[in-house]
């Protein structure tokens, strides 16, 4: 598809009736906007409640200058979403949105301007603030970035491939021209469905871009607000949400990892991961099974040593990545 626009903001939503009219207000409300082209993509990832017609009535009193489209991805998973919404985009930029994430009135301006003054940039995320419904317990913060928050003060910042460390998708702007040389057209990770927690699709998506040569950026001009419901703060949602996370690791550590040193990252990974495993019994060995976020961290880093056994178990790496 022809890229003739300057950004389009495409939100993947699952059952968004009840989360999207706040988002598409505050689009609707954008500033200094006038001299931009851009559209707005809602990606529909095979809802069963009414989030079709949620977006076809704002369709029908639709009165911006800029179009908001529609389309339906049947294939569950945020990947899949992500992936149809670059072949629907008409933008030079991608700004992904989720439906709980809500921009501030100059969030479009602002990922555009980044895009242009560093064009080296493959792809940046925003800061991103939490709304919680309810306060989180003291000790939070430790693991609240895992939740897709994101605030690294108010600089620019490269994410440098050593350091391991990547933006989530929330808020995150994607040159289309580095999606398209970079992103293979299969992940190995497609995002959490029913039955199957595994999650990192975002990340494995940024390391390919991050290989083939372009940089990753933090951008704090572009804030939003993450929605963060109460049951998201449960043990029942965290002990599974941080399992996933460990178990998709695998995949996210040897993207960039050439095909003859993976079995010795590998073998320093695991050593690693089994060195903070053992200390984090040392320090908490009294309170690691009834403190919420001492459990999330011992979750994660136990799913994440076992995480090449599983992929290899379930035969997810007949995939092959590069």
């Amino acid at each position: 598809m022809t890229e003739n626009l300057d950004i389009t903001v495409a939100i993947p939503t699952y059952n968004g009736e009840s989360r999207l009219p706040e988002l598409l207000e505050r689009l609707q409300n954008q500033l200094h906007t006038e001299n931009l082209s851009w559209e707005i993509i809602v990606v529909d990832n095979n809802s069963t409640d009414n989030t079709a017609k949620v977006v076809q009535t704002y369709q029908q009193n639709w009165r911006c200058a800029y179009p908001l489209k529609y389309c339906f991805e049947a294939q569950q998973g945020a990947a899949y979403a992500r992936k149809m919404a670059v072949q629907q985009a008409k933008g030079r930029f991608i700004g992904f949105l989720d439906d709980d994430n809500y921009p501030v009135s100059n969030w479009v301006f602002q990922a555009v301007a980044f895009g242009e003054k560093y064009p080296l940039a493959g792809a940046y995320g925003s800061q991103i603030h939490p709304d919680w419904e309810v306060e989180p317990p003291e000790n939070f913060q430790r693991i609240a970035p895992f939740l897709a928050i994101t605030e690294r003060g108010n600089l620019p910042l490269l994410y440098k491939a050593a350091k391991k460390l990547l933006p989530p998708s929330a808020g995150l702007v994607v040159r289309r021209k580095a999606w398209l040389e970079s992103v293979p057209d299969k992940f190995i990770l497609t995002g959490r469905v029913q039955g199957n927690m595994l999650t990192s699709e975002d990340l494995e998506m940024l390391s390919y871009i991050q290989k083939s040569g372009w940089q990753i950026w933090y951008n704090p001009e572009m804030e939003i607000y993450h929605k963060i419901p109460s049951f998201r703060l449960q043990k029942e949602y965290l002990i599974p949400f941080f399992r996933g996370i460990g178990l998709s690791r695998h995949v996210t550590r040897m993207v960039n990892v050439k095909h003859i040193y993976r079995p010795f990252a590998l073998l320093f990974y695991m050593i690693n991961d089994l060195r903070k495993i053992i200390l984090h019994l040392l320090k908490y060995w009294n309170i690691w099974r009834n403190d919420l976020v001492v459990g999330c961290e011992m979750q994660l880093f136990i799913s994440s040593l076992v995480s090449p056994f599983y992929f290899l178990k379930n035969s997810y790496l007949s995939k092959k990545y590069n």
